[in-house]
C-alpha cells in the first residue's frame, strides 16, 4: 500500500469529512463522570455499510441495526458504554429499538435511519431513564467542530487507556475527498469482529453496495487480523457512513481513483486496528506478525492469526524472551500446510531459525529488542506465494488484573 496515493490529515477528525457532526456526553451508565453516551450525524441520507461479530450470541443494538441497514443508508448512529445491552431478552431489544426511536425523534429522522451500538458489562438491563435523559441533551451538544468528535470518541471508551481516530485525505476526479475513522476497543478482542466499535466517514460519492464490499474485504485484512486474548465479544460492529458531499463521479472498482480511495480506506481501517491491539488490556507493546511463503493468502493469515493468538508467544514477549520455539509450534498447529524443512524466524532483525534448524544469535542483543514497544515476528515459510500481517499484544499480569474485577 503506497502512501502516496493519500495523505494523513493530522488535525482530522470524525467529522471532518462534510456533512458529518457528532456529540458526546454523560448520561450517568458509567459510576464516573466519563463520557458514556455518543452520535454521529449526517446532514443527508449517507451510504452505508457495517460488519458484525460473529459470536452468536448478538447483542440487541445489531439487531436493530441490520434492521436499519436494510436500505443501505443512515442518518445517524447512537452509541452507548458502561453496557453492552446483551443477553438481555426481549427487553434488552426493546431498550434498543427504544434508543433508535428517541433518537430519532430529537434529532428529526426517520427511525430506519438511526444505527444503533453498545459496548459494556454483558447480562445488565440499560438504564433507560438515564439513556433517555441523555439522548434529550444530544441535539444542542451536536456539532463539526474538533471538540465534538473529542466528546464523540471518549463517549465510546471502555478499558481503553486512549482514544483512537485517524483521518486521511484522497483524490478522486481531482477532488479532496475525506476518509477518518473513530474506534474504541482494549480487551475480549479476537479475529471476526471481537469487542471493538469502529465508526468510519467519508464525503466520497459510492453506492452502499460498493462500500460494503470494500468494508468487508478490508476488515478481513485489518480488524479481522488483530487479537488481544482470543475472546470474541456480543458488540462488535464497524459502521461506514458516506455523505456523498464531495460530488465527484461515483466510485466503483472500475474508477480510475478506486485504488487511492481503497488504499486510504485501508489505512483508517489498519490504523485504528493497531491502536487496538497496542492499547490491549494491560499492554506494554504493540506485537506484529508477519508471514510470507505460504501456500496462499488466506493460509498465510490462518497462520499469522495462530501465531499472534498464542498466549505462550504473548507471554514470551512480555517476558522478552526469544523463545522462537513457541512461535514454530504456533505455526505448526495451525491446521495449514507447511514443509517443516523451510521455515525461517527472525525478531526484527534478528534471525533465530533457518531451514527450520536454530542459528546462533545475539541473546543480548535480543533481549534489548524485545523490550521495546513494538515487536515484529517475522515468518517466511517458503511454500508458495501467500503473505498476511497480523497484529497483538504482549500478555501481562495487569490482563488478569483488569479483568478479575471488570464489573467492579
Amino acid at each position: 500500500m503506497s502512501q502516496s496515493l493519500f495523505e494523513p490529515v493530522p488535525s482530522g477528525t470524525i467529522v471532518t469529512p462534510q456533512g458529518f457532526q457528532a456529540a458526546g456526553l454523560h448520561c450517568g451508565l458509567k459510576k464516573t463522570e466519563r463520557n458514556d453516551l455518543g452520535v454521529i450525524v449526517c446532514s443527508v441520507p449517507a451510504a452505508a455499510a457495517a460488519v458484525y461479530t460473529t459470536n452468536l450470541f448478538q447483542a440487541a443494538p445489531l439487531q436493530v441495526t441490520r434492521q436499519s441497514l436494510v436500505n443501505g443508508t443512515l442518518r445517524a448512529v447512537v452509541v452507548n458504554s458502561g453496557n453492552a445491552n446483551a443477553c438481555t431478552g426481549q427487553q434488552g431489544e426493546q431498550d434498543a429499538y427504544t434508543m433508535r426511536a428517541q433518537t430519532a425523534s430529537q434529532l428529526g429522522l426517520a427511525e430506519d435511519e438511526v444505527a444503533v451500538a453498545s459496548t459494556g458489562v454483558i447480562g445488565e438491563l440499560l438504564k433507560m431513564d438515564c439513556v433517555t435523559a441523555g439522548i434529550a441533551q444530544l441535539p444542542v451538544a451536536i456539532g463539526n467542530q474538533p471538540e465534538h468528535a473529542e466528546e464523540f470518541c471518549q463517549a465510546i471508551l471502555t478499558t481503553d487507556l486512549v482514544k483512537k481516530e485517524i483521518c486521511v485525505a484522497v483524490q478522486v476526479n481531482g477532488q479532496q475527498v475525506h476518509i477518518a475513522g473513530a474506534a474504541k476497543g482494549s480487551g475480549m478482542i479476537h479475529p471476526n469482529m471481537a469487542t471493538m466499535l469502529a465508526f468510519m466517514t467519508t464525503d466520497a460519492v459510492i453506492s452502499g453496495e460498493h462500500l460494503q464490499q470494500l468494508l468487508r474485504e478490508t476488515t478481513d485484512q485489518t480488524f479481522n487480523m488483530i487479537t488481544v486474548d482470543g475472546d470474541t465479544s456480543t458488540n462488535d460492529m464497524l459502521v461506514a457512513m458516506a455523505s456523498g458531499l464531495a460530488e465527484h463521479e461515483a466510485l466503483t472498482p472500475g474508477h480510475p481513483d478506486w485504488k487511492a480511495f481503497a488504499a486510504g480506506f485501508r489505512h483508517v481501517c489498519e490504523h485504528l486496528a493497531k491502536s487496538i491491539a497496542r492499547d490491549g488490556e494491560g499492554a506494554t507493546k504493540l506485537v506484529e506478525v508477519v508471514v510470507n511463503g505460504a501456500i496462499s493468502d488466506l493460509s498465510a493469515r490462518a497462520i499469522a492469526k495462530t501465531v499472534i493468538g498464542s498466549s505462550l508467544v504473548k507471554s514470551a514477549m512480555f517476558g522478552a524472551d526469544a523463545n522462537w520455539g513457541r512461535i514454530i509450534a504456533a505455526v505448526g498447529r495451525a491446521g495449514e500446510p507447511v514443509n517443516v524443512d523451510t521455515v525461517n524466524i527472525r525478531l526484527g532483525d534478528i534471525v533465530v531459525l533457518t531451514g527450520s534448524r536454530p542459528v546462533p544469535f545475539d541473546e543480548e542483543a535480543a533481549l534489548k529488542y524485545l523490550q521495546g514497544d513494538t515487536v515484529q515476528i517475522v515468518v517466511d515459510l517458503h511454500y508458495g506465494e501467500g503473505q498476511a500481517l497480523a497484529w497483538g499484544c504482549d500478555l501481562t499480569y495487569d490482563y488478569v488484573r483488569i479483568n478479575a474485577a471488570y464489573r467492579t
